[in-house]
């Protein structure tokens, strides 16, 4: 099988201000203080040293890259490519390799990595693609590796979507504080309806309501309006305050996107909870997603029928993994919505067959949760809340994603609350081995998203947390961020097919 050379070819991406739109309190306890910092009280000391351990090793693997002008950081135009050991040809199943030397912009070598680079090889004429590996050894160099899984004339891309100099910029603007997003929260009582500013840490001398979560106790607070208990708070909206932790250079250099560009048999093995994954994972051939690592079950209808009937299935997370529960009964036309009555934006959703005896149900993670419409907080699921509700057996599977909602925020927020679902899961699993869990990572999202606050750069760091956090945990893992990697769809909401293959990974791990 003949493996085409690559093709090379240039492109300049930019960045418009666009936020994401999107969508239960335990109890609540008034106290008043001048300033209410983020660590909730009676944190335990596990959580924090591990909170502790992983922001090291962060902060190591993002070091600080002050620049005092553009010509000193990195330049795409610059740069050069080398492959190495070419071939005039390539066989599908082998590896090709390219060499990248980061320049600046007066074509001086870097010595230093840390580009946010990203990788992918198609062939649209096959609606084929796939994401690759990419090395950063440090000194300017990085090595990036694609698996040639499919037979024809291959493109490669390297996105240097952002130079390591905006790489520091964004993890210390990311950092800087909690006040990037705006909450109101509505309290009713009776005909009264007051509106108060709410947050993950509020400045303030008034009197708080304070919303404490879960065995960890995560808090949540609201200005306590006057005449009206805690309790009354019923609905919560947000948007986005216009401040910049970013100077003008930083800007610049943080929303810049810059393009340098350019078969391994399927294991035997059926798709299973547990099973690692290597990168890439997979990839897309005439539109279809092929796993690397394990026999993946192509569904059809009848088989998706077989695969649900007697199924109890949580999907708790955003409204990415919303998506399924309304592409499923495009599938399965014997699923039908069963009106909960939920009012606000987002309500719970549920799923019924009642002859094959199905449930279905999504419900949204709780705080943060961004959106300018306003939400109910009476249905909001605090993930490791709702697990431990969950009695669990060998008919039941857990889907969880999360991560958009976070990316504005400081990343102890995402640590510690992937502390948390863990420890959740760990307890699920003591009351009931035979439960299935899988994670789903988040999808890149679009390029021209405001950077600062909700970019890939964001949500990659969050991946990498992710797989760190869940690794040796009997858990599946469907790499989204791999997947709408290998199908470019740079879409927070990817179009159905995409969907599809997700769903399709999900039934794979539990049927």
């Amino acid at each position: 099988a003949e493996i085409m050379s690559c093709l090379l070819s240039f492109q300049l991406w930019s960045a418009i201000n666009v936020p994401i739109s999107f969508y239960h309190w335990n109890i609540s306890t008034n106290c008043s203080c001048s300033e209410i910092k983020m660590s909730p009280v009676n944190t335990p000391t596990e959580t924090e040293l591990r909170i502790r351990k992983i922001l090291k090793t962060l902060n190591q693997l993002i070091p600080p890259r002050p620049f005092t002008h553009e010509d000193t950081t990195t330049s795409a135009t610059h740069s050069t490519v080398t492959l190495l050991n070419p071939r005039d040809t390539y066989c599908r199943g082998d590896q090709l390799d390219i060499l990248l030397e980061a320049r600046d912009h007066l074509g001086h070598k870097k010595k230093y990595g840390g580009d946010f680079l990203r990788a992918r090889m198609s062939s649209p004429a096959l609606k084929a693609g796939a994401s690759g590996k990419v090395t950063d050894f440090h000194n300017g160099t990085y090595l990036i590796s694609f698996t040639l899984f499919w037979e024809g004339q291959v493109s490669l891309s390297l996105l240097l979507i952002h130079p390591s100099e905006g790489v520091s910029a964004l993890w210390r603007a990311r950092n800087q504080g909690y006040d990037k997003i705006i909450f109101k929260g509505k309290f009713v009582n009776g005909t009264s309806q007051v509106f108060t500013e709410c947050g993950l840490t509020l400045n303030s001398s008034s009197e708080l309501c304070t919303y404490l979560y879960g065995r960890d106790q995560e808090a949540f607070y609201c200005k306590k309006p006057q005449h009206m208990p805690c309790e009354a708070l019923t609905y919560m909206s947000s948007m986005n305050r216009e401040i910049s932790y970013l100077s003008v250079k930083e800007k610049i250099y943080s929303k810049m996107k810059l393009c340098n560009n350019n078969h391994k048999e399927i294991n035997s093995l059926k798709c299973q909870i547990g099973m690692k994954i290597p990168v890439p994972g997979g990839y897309t051939l005439q539109g279809r997603w092929i796993t690397t690592f394990c026999n993946q079950i192509q569904l059809d209808t009848n088989n998706i029928n077989g695969c649900l009937k007697g199924k109890l299935i949580y999907l708790l997370g955003d409204s990415t993994i919303c998506q399924w529960i309304y592409y499923l009964p495009k599938v399965v036309k014997t699923l039908k919505f069963f009106d909960l009555h939920e009012t606000g934006a987002f309500p719970k959703r549920l799923l019924l067959d009642a002859g094959r005896h199905t449930q279905i149900q999504w419900k949204k993670h709780g705080f943060p949760i961004i959106t300018h419409h306003l939400y109910s907080v009476t249905d909001e699921a605090y993930i490791p809340r709702e697990i431990d509700l969950i009695s669990g057996d060998k008919n039941t599977a857990i889907a969880i994603t999360f991560g958009h909602h976070f990316r504005p925020f400081p990343i102890d927020l995402f640590i510690r609350r992937a502390i948390s679902i863990r420890k959740a899961i760990e307890r699920l699993f003591l009351r009931s081995p035979d439960t299935k869990v899988i994670i789903k990572t988040e999808n890149i999202r679009e390029m021209h998203v405001e950077t600062e606050w909700f970019g890939d750069f964001h949500g990659y760091i969050q991946y990498l947390i992710l797989n760190d956090i869940f690794k040796d945990l009997n858990v599946g893992v469907i790499d989204a961020w791999d997947m709408t990697i290998a199908y470019g769809t740079n879409n927070l909401h990817p179009p159905d097919h995409v969907i599809r293959t997700q769903i399709n990974m999900f039934l794979s791990y539990i049927c």
